[in-house]
């Protein structure tokens, strides 16, 4: 099942920087490009586990802080000659508000 989240204003991400949302499975950081478009990825980095919102963002990529790995903001893939993978996660702006979709644990009904 999947649920969409306000994260709040766009503003409140800065430039070509992130912010870490933390939810039940897991902490999803959210990036902002120089042309205002938003990307969110798993906070891991996929070759050591290194935590992506502290990257630096340029162009539609993150370069992790730790080993320089660097990642494809919108599928969250490494670029070559790296490899590996981050989940991306959905994410719109409507009227200034960023919107990330998260999948969620399908409710069992009480008896």
């Amino acid at each position: 099942m999947t649920k969409w989240i306000e994260i709040g204003a766009l503003n409140d991400i800065p430039v070509l920087g992130s912010r870490v949302v933390r939810t039940a499975s897991g902490n999803i950081a959210v990036f902002r490009t120089s042309e205002d478009e938003v990307f969110a990825l798993d906070d891991r980095c996929p070759h050591k586990g290194g935590p992506l919102s502290q990257g630096i963002v340029h162009n539609k990529r993150v370069t992790c802080p730790l080993h320089n790995f660097v990642i494809e903001l919108r599928s969250g893939m490494a670029v070559a000659p790296d490899e590996g993978c981050t989940r991306a996660h959905p994410t719109k702006v409507e009227n200034g508000i960023v919107w990330l979709c998260v999948q969620t644990a399908a409710t069992v009904p009480a008896e």
